[in-house]
């Protein structure tokens, strides 16, 4: 390969990611010269649409953004306003919000580990091939993530954009029995979970120091999932309304996605890393087991290995619904009153692929008058850019085709949804 010659590397379809982007890399005297990570699918104003919509209508109009995660939407736009109104939701719909939540988790996990990420480690096209070789690699899968569908349309009354959530709780309570008829398939699930993370550990994980900055929700009872405050890895705890003093949005040439940076300009880190990394004491005892038992420490600082931590939240997230499951009884109304107040609002989520954040003002009578709503992929848009430098940087002598592969390897990772801040992503990699 000569240091002169110029080369250019074209994926008109990644398959396996959500939404539509493209990356460009420029190689100019075996350095780095120009990287950029780009976002080039229409925005779709969930923000300004929302203006002068009633309060109630949020958490629905925003569970639109995205289908694979519309939990993470519902619940943090119902927090925001909740929170706007003086209410807090606890008890048994708190713990109903914890376990429909644990649905997304399972599903959303276990179908990027699974089919989106998988294929990579075993240098196969997608989850298809994987079939043919493994099958039962993925039929337990398929399970395992119809299982976390099968929870979510139990209680929120439909599997995609589910319709029995609403503002200070829920249209109508699941009945008991209902809830109780999950256990035993929670109780297969969670041995499915601990097969895969099992199976996944077998991997070959490329070497990467990630060093990151890891943000995340805490709770002090509970490995955070639906609430918590906000910390990091380097001393940040603050409570969810004080989130914009320490983040922020800007809009960069290469991307139509706003990018969210720390205030001193800074990338960081959300998701499964972020999380296990600030909440590992807070693991469910299995969860914990599997962790050991798998290879990962308190922190795990290699994003190639999320795949793992992904499984390990899996089976928490299975334990956690089998305890919810188990203790639920049904509330004495499926609702908490709320009366609209002027004022504003913020609430934050852990979505799978990391805080999931929103805030509103509303007036008197429960009209919107702003929203800003910042998903996990905007977030981490920074980080994955960085990642991609650090990954050709230290790949320069791979050929252009396993440099692609690397690339895109490496973006998966993160398992964005460019969609809700990719299926097409076009990678340009020019050598001179």
């Amino acid at each position: 390969m000569s240091r002169d010659e110029v080369r250019t590397i074209r994926v008109d379809a990644l398959a396996r990611v959500e939404g539509e982007g493209a990356l460009s890399v420029r190689i100019a005297g075996g350095k780095v010269t120009d990287l950029a990570f780009r976002i080039y699918e229409p925005p779709r104003f969930f923000e300004a649409l929302l203006r002068g919509r009633m309060f109630t209508e949020a958490p629905d109009i925003t569970s639109r953004i995205c289908g694979i995660c519309p939990i993470a939407y519902i619940l943090s736009a119902s927090q925001a306003m909740e929170a706007a109104c003086g209410v807090r939701v606890d008890g048994p719909l708190r713990d109903l919000r914890r376990l429909i939540y644990c649905g997304e988790w399972i599903e959303s996990h276990v179908l990027h580990a699974a089919m989106l990420h998988a294929p990579d480690f075993l240098g196969l096209p997608d989850a298809i091939a994987i079939a043919k070789g493994r099958p039962e690699l993925v039929t337990t899968a398929l399970a395992l993530k119809k299982l976390g569908n099968t929870l979510i349309e139990t209680v929120g009354g439909r599997a995609i954009h589910p319709v029995n959530l609403r503002v200070g709780g829920f249209y109508q309570a699941p009945a008991k029995a209902k809830i109780r008829a999950l256990i035993e398939p929670l109780r297969q699930g969670l041995e499915q979970a601990v097969t895969l993370a099992r199976a996944f550990a077998g991997f070959d994980f490329p070497a990467f120091d990630g060093r990151y900055t890891f943000v995340s929700l805490r709770h002090d009872d509970e490995y955070a999932i639906h609430e918590g405050r906000v910390v990091s890895g380097r001393g940040l705890d603050v409570p969810v309304e004080a989130f914009l003093d320490h983040f922020r949005e800007e809009q960069v040439a290469h991307s139509t996605a706003l990018w969210a940076t720390a205030v001193d300009g800074s990338a960081y880190l959300l998701g499964p890393l972020a999380r296990y990394a600030n909440n590992h004491d807070k693991l469910t005892p299995t969860a914990r087991e599997v962790a050991a038992e798998i290879g990962l420490g308190p922190i795990c600082d290699n994003p190639y290995q999320s795949i793992l931590v992904r499984m390990v939240e899996v089976v928490l997230a299975c334990e956690e619904a089998i305890r919810l499951a188990e203790t639920y009884e049904e509330p004495d109304a499926p609702a908490v009153a709320v009366q609209p107040v002027a004022g504003v609002g913020h609430g934050a989520t852990e979505a799978p692929r990391g805080l999931c954040y929103h805030r509103y003002r509303i007036d008197g009578d429960g009209r919107i008058q702003e929203a800003t709503i910042i998903p996990p992929t905007s977030q981490n848009q920074r980080q994955i850019e960085a990642d991609l430098r650090a990954a050709v940087e230290g790949n320069l002598h791979l050929e252009n085709e396993a440099l692609r592969a690397r690339c895109e390897q490496t973006i998966r990772n993160h398992d964005p949804c460019i969609s809700c801040a990719t299926h097409a992503l076009k990678v340009t990699i020019a050598r001179e």
